[in-house]
């Protein structure tokens, strides 16, 4: 049996996760990193991705908006922006916020703040993916 370690995920708006895990794989700003019980102390960026947590009865995936991985004496805390079930996510409202985000990037208007465009497409990409993921695998 792997050794697990109490993971615990937290956005503005809720505790997203609270319980024990085997691993947890997030997208930081370097890449996909794996932390996994008695990892060393770490304190690193997060970025859009996904996160899949392995607990003893199996993975589950979700997406994670940026924010930070806290991983100290058996324990990690992640601090995220936002975090979604693959079943809480509306596909519908995430293709419309990638098309705006799109038109936004594709504007010539001075007003237009690029790099929140670009933040909001990453951010409706994953959560598509993340979506479409979960409808192929049923």
């Amino acid at each position: 049996m792997a050794q697990t370690f109490h993971l615990e995920i937290v956005t503005p708006e809720r505790s997203f996760y609270n319980g024990e895990a085997e691993m947890v794989v997030v997208r930081t700003v370097q890449g996909d990193v794996a932390f996994m019980a008695d990892h060393m102390w770490t304190v690193t960026p997060l970025a859009t991705g996904l996160l899949k947590i392995k607990d003893k009865k199996g993975i589950k995936k979700a997406t994670c908006s940026g924010g930070f991985i806290h991983v100290k004496e058996g324990k990690a805390i992640i601090v995220t922006n936002s975090a979604e079930w693959p079943e809480e996510i509306d596909l519908d409202r995430a293709i419309e916020a990638k098309e705006r985000a799109e038109k936004n990037l594709k504007s010539s208007d001075s007003n237009i703040n690029v790099e929140r465009a670009k933040v909001a497409m990453f951010r409706a990409l994953n959560r598509i993916r993340v979506k479409e993921e979960l409808m192929n695998n049923k």
